[in-house]
């Protein structure tokens, strides 16, 4: 099994939030969802608000909320650099749903100041968030 493994790791601004090895690695790319395996060609990409998972080096499949970021692959090693990453185990449901609530309700308003694009993406997070915590 061994032959199939590289290195990732997943870095937010606060933490990092996996370091090991792994068998497989999937990202939402801004241009599409991609996955890399060992020996993976050079790759720099930006990533949006979506699902990371990876199998790890046992073939256990871990799942991430992610609101965005960068990944690099270079010589069997997958770096991503991630404005948040959350795993779905240890997702506060209570808060991502509260979230949602708050989004919907400033685009419901439709106030003359609001920033829509904002409103729109912090939902679009909290949905992300619920989706990825209901598949523990």
């Amino acid at each position: 099994m061994a032959e199939k493994i590289f290195q990732l790791e997943i870095v937010t601004p606060r933490k990092v939030v996996f370091s090991g090895s792994v068998e497989s690695f999937s990202a939402p790319g801004v241009e599409g969802g991609f996955q890399v395996l060992k020996s993976h060609a050079a790759l720099l990409s930006s990533i949006e608000t979506g699902e990371v998972k990876l199998r790890d080096q046992h073939g256990s499949e871990v799942r991430f909320a992610t609101s965005g970021g960068f990944v690099e692959v270079q010589d069997n090693k997958v770096v991503l650099l991630a404005e948040t990453a959350e795993r779905n185990d240890e997702i506060d449901v209570a808060r991502a749903e509260s979230a949602q609530v708050r989004a919907q309700k400033r685009l419901a308003e439709k106030a003359p100041n609001l920033d829509r694009l904002r409103a729109e993406a912090a939902l679009w997070r909290a949905l992300n968030r619920l989706r990825i915590a209901s598949k523990n």
